[in-house]
C-alpha cells in the first residue's frame, strides 16, 4: 500500500504573510494565541479556512471554519446557537448552506422545474455508460453535477446505510466540496471532479474490480474522485514552486497540489464530522487511505506507478484478495479516470481539451504579465489545442490505458483505445487543415505586402498590437500570493 507523505514540521516562528491572511485558506500556527503574532486570531475563526499548525502532534492539519452569521459573538453565545442550528429541519439547512449564502435576495435561486429533474433523473439510470455527457448533466441538475452525481452514487451502493452516514452531514459535506472547486478554472472544476467521479464508477463496475472491491473500497473510491483536485488554483505545481508560494514551501515541493487537495478533503470530513460516529482509528485510516489514493493523481510520478503495474502485469501476480493489491489497483483506476478525457467519445473529449487548453495558456498569460519563464504548453502563440493533445495521448494516456487494458480486457478498455486512436486522428486532421490555410494566407499576405507599403505597416502595426494583447492576458486570473513578483 502506498505510504502517505509525512508532512513537515514547520517552525512556530515563522512570520504568517498578510496575503495569506487574506485568502481562502490561511497558516495560522499552534493553538495558542501568543504564537499567532500580528494577526488576531478572531480574524482567523470568521475566515472560511486555515491550516493550522498544532504542537502537540507536529502535523500540519487543514482545519475548515464556517462562517457563522453574527460573527465576532462571545464564546458563550455560540452555545444555543449550535444548539438552534441542530434543531433546524433537512430543508431549511439546505436553505442555510454555503451553497445559498451570499445570493442577493433580489436575485432568487431558480429551482429546477419538473421536466429538469425528470431528465436528470432518467440521465442517472444511464451513469454507467461511458458515453455519459457530463455537461448535459451539470446543466440539467443547475449547476450541482458533482452534489448529485456523487450523492446518488453512493445510495446505489447503500453506502450510506452501510456505514450509517448522517444524511445531513454528508450533503453538507458534498455542498462544501462542490464549492470549494473554483468555478472560474476552465478545467480543474467541480464539473471535472463530477466526470472523473462517473469514470471512477464505470471502472469500479468493471468484473475483474466489482466481484473483489468491498464496501471501503467503493467508499473511498468514489470520495478521492469527488475530491482529488478540490481547491486547485487553476495553475500547475512548477508555477507554484517559481513563484515561492507559500503550499510549495509547506510541502516541500513535493506534490504540492495533490497534497493540497488531500488536505482541504481531510478539514471538510472533520469540519462537517462526516465520519465522527466511527471509531478513532477507523476515523484515521479512511483518511490516510484517501491521500494516497489522491496522492497517486500526481502527474509527475506517472512513470514510477505506470512501471509497477507493469511489472505486475508482467509477473501475473495481482491478487485483489490482497486490500494492498486492491488499493493499488484503485490508485490507477483513479489515475485512469483523471485523465480519460481523450478516451471519451469525440463531442465530449473535444470540449475537455480546449478547456484544459485554456487553462494552460491562462497560466501563460499570467507568467507573460509578471515577466515569468513561460511554462511548457502555457504560451498560446507557440501552442495549438492539437499538438498538446496528440502529445498528451501519444506519450502519457496511450501508454497508461494500453497497461489498463491489460488488467481489465473488457469493451469498455477496447472502447477507450478506439475512442483515443479516433480522437487522435481528429486532432492531427484539424492540425493539417490549420496548416494547409496558413500556407495559403501567406502568399496572399506576401502579394499584398509587395503591391502596398503602407497596407503592409498597418497589417504589421495591428498584429503587434493583436499580439500585445494576448500577452498581456485579460483572464481575471492573478498572480497566487508569496510570488517574487512585488
Amino acid at each position: 500500500m502506498e505510504v502517505c507523505y509525512q508532512l513537515p514540521v514547520l517552525p512556530l516562528d515563522r512570520p504568517v504573510p498578510k496575503h495569506v491572511l487574506s485568502r481562502r485558506g490561511a497558516i495560522s500556527f499552534s493553538s495558542s494565541s501568543s504564537l499567532f503574532g500580528a494577526p488576531d486570531p478572531r480574524q482567523l475563526s470568521q475566515r472560511r479556512g486555515a491550516i493550522s499548525y498544532d504542537s502537540s502532534d507536529q502535523t500540519a492539519l487543514y482545519i475548515r471554519m464556517l462562517a457563522r452569521l453574527g460573527c465576532g459573538s462571545t464564546s458563550a453565545s455560540s452555545a444555543p446557537e449550535r444548539r438552534v442550528h441542530r434543531l433546524l429541519s433537512f430543508q431549511r439547512y439546505l436553505h442555510s448552506s454555503r451553497l445559498l449564502r451570499g445570493v442577493p435576495q433580489q436575485i432568487p435561486l431558480h429551482i429546477l422545474d419538473e421536466d429538469y429533474t425528470g431528465q436528470a433523473r432518467c440521465m442517472l439510470e444511464k451513469v454507467g455508460n461511458w458515453n455519459f455527457d457530463i455537461f448535459l448533466f451539470d446543466r440539467l441538475t443547475n449547476g450541482n453535477s458533482l452534489i448529485t452525481l456523487t450523492f446518488h452514487l453512493l445510495n446505489q451502493y447503500g453506502l450510506v446505510e452501510l456505514f450509517q452516514l448522517d444524511m445531513v452531514k454528508l450533503w453538507r459535506f458534498l455542498v462544501m466540496v462542490q464549492e470549494d472547486y473554483h468555478s472560474d478554472n476552465p478545467y480543474h472544476n467541480a464539473v471535472h471532479a463530477a466526470d472523473v467521479t462517473q469514470a471512477m464508477y464505470c471502472y469500479m463496475r468493471e468484473p475483474m474490480l466489482a466481484k473483489s472491491l468491498t464496501s471501503c473500497d467503493i467508499l473511498l473510491g468514489l470520495l478521492a474522485a469527488a475530491t482529488h483536485d478540490l481547491d486547485h488554483p487553476g495553475v500547475n505545481q512548477p508555477f507554484l514552486i517559481k513563484t515561492d508560494h507559500y503550499l510549495a514551501t509547506l510541502y516541500r515541493n513535493t506534490s504540492v497540489l495533490e497534497n493540497h487537495h488531500w488536505k482541504s478533503a481531510v478539514g471538510l470530513l472533520r469540519e462537517t464530522g462526516l465520519f465522527s460516529h466511527m471509531p478513532a482509528e477507523d476515523s484515521l485510516n479512511m483518511e490516510r487511505e484517501l491521500g494516497s489514493l489522491i496522492l497517486a493523481t500526481d502527474i509527475s510520478r506517472q512513470n514510477e506507478y505506470l512501471t509497477r503495474f507493469r511489472v505486475h502485469l508482467d509477473q501475473d501476480n495481482l491478487c485483489l484478495s490482497s486490500a494492498s493489491h486492491r488499493h493499488f489497483i484503485l490508485q490507477m483506476a483513479l489515475k485512469c479516470a483523471d485523465i480519460c478525457n481523450p478516451c471519451r467519445p469525440w463531442e465530449l473529449s473535444k470540449q475537455w481539451s480546449e478547456k484544459v487548453t485554456e487553462e494552460f495558456f491562462q497560466q501563460g498569460d499570467i507568467e507573460k504579465k509578471h515577466k515569468l519563464e513561460v511554462s511548457p504548453l502555457c504560451d498560446r502563440q507557440a501552442n495549438t489545442v492539437g499538438n498538446i493533445q496528440i502529445g498528451f495521448m501519444t506519450y502519457v494516456a496511450e501508454p497508461l490505458f494500453a497497461e489498463w487494458a491489460r488488467f481489465s480486457d473488457t469493451r469498455l478498455s477496447q472502447t477507450m483505445l478506439g475512442h483515443m486512436g479516433l480522437n487522435k486522428a481528429s486532432w492531427g486532421g484539424l492540425q493539417q487543415e490549420q496548416t494547409s490555410v496558413t500556407e495559403e494566407a501567406e502568399p496572399i499576405t506576401a502579394g499584398t505586402d509587395a503591391k502596398d507599403p503602407t497596407a503592409a505597416a498597418g497589417a504589421t502595426a495591428r498584429r503587434d498590437s493583436n499580439t500585445a494583447t494576448t500577452a498581456g492576458g485579460t483572464s481575471s486570473k492573478e498572480i497566487p500570493q508569496g510570488s517574487r513578483e512585488s
